[in-house]
């Protein structure tokens, strides 16, 4: 991996240039992976297949461990994980690589600061890929409450919830900082308006599996943005929907059609 510094945090990332021939549909346009909450750019993009489907289709692949995440630098304040600041992490890369414009694609808490670098840097977004992550991004609902004491609890604490346990489960095997994760998930659960919602305009696609109990609706978000569709994935929940190949075709058939 290698890092670069983001106005004073540490961030890492990978770049992987596009492995395609000539012909292959991407043209060495450069896609930037954004994971989710207590993942890593391995977990959530290599392991799942994405990077080597997206370079193998010709795009080149930029993925980053955000902020308190992976081998990115970890903070223990949660305003440090505020969205805009972790989409600043992402424009920051785009600047570090020389990158104008990039397809940005980000999966649950990755989505959410897809949907706010589509905002604040719109002329760096070329198209914006939202997985698992639909209406929920509005109405703020998806995940229980005590996610972050479960982090910070001693080990073998039962946790207020099944949600909180699976997310405590992953996060120690990812040997993850469960401290700044804690921090992170007080930080970064801020919505956006129906309104502000509206003023993404780029080509956008919103994926959710129709088991997802944590996205809400894909078909109600994209139907807020003007260029915008929704992809469901069948019999698909927020932990399967990710690496599914349903998921991998809809976004290659997504990225070759958009401008």
């Amino acid at each position: 991996m290698q890092t670069f510094d983001s106005d004073g945090v540490t961030i890492a990332y990978i770049d992987v240039p596009a492995a395609g021939g000539a012909d292959a549909p991407g043209r060495g346009d450069p896609v930037l992976l954004i994971h989710g909450f207590a993942s890593n750019h391995v977990v959530n993009w290599v392991n799942t297949l994405w990077v080597r489907t997206l370079s193998q289709a010709g795009y080149r692949v930029i993925a980053l461990d955000n902020r308190g995440h992976g081998e990115s630098e970890k903070l223990y304040d949660p305003a440090a994980y505020s969205s805009e600041a972790m989409a600043g992490d992402a424009r920051r890369l785009l600047d570090h690589l020389g990158i104008g414009r990039a397809d940005i694609m980000g999966y649950s808490m990755g989505a959410r600061i897809t949907a706010y670098l589509a905002l604040d840097h719109a002329d760096r977004v070329r198209s914006a890929l939202f997985g698992g992550l639909g209406m929920h991004l509005v109405e703020g609902r998806g995940l229980p409450s005590g996610i972050a004491e479960a982090l910070e609890a001693p080990p073998g604490t039962p946790a207020p919830n099944p949600t909180a346990a699976a997310f405590r489960t992953f996060a120690e095997q990812t040997k993850s900082d469960l401290r700044a994760l804690a921090a992170c998930m007080r930080g970064s659960r801020q919505t956006l308006s129906r309104a502000e919602i509206a003023q993404i305009e780029v080509p956008a696609l919103v994926t959710v599996g129709t088991l997802d109990t944590v996205a809400g609706s894909a078909a109600g978000l994209a139907a807020l943005m003007p260029n915008a569709r929704a992809l469901e994935l069948p019999d698909r929940d927020h932990s399967t929907a990710v690496g599914a190949k349903p998921h991998r075709d809809g976004v290659l058939a997504f990225l070759a059609a958009r401008p």
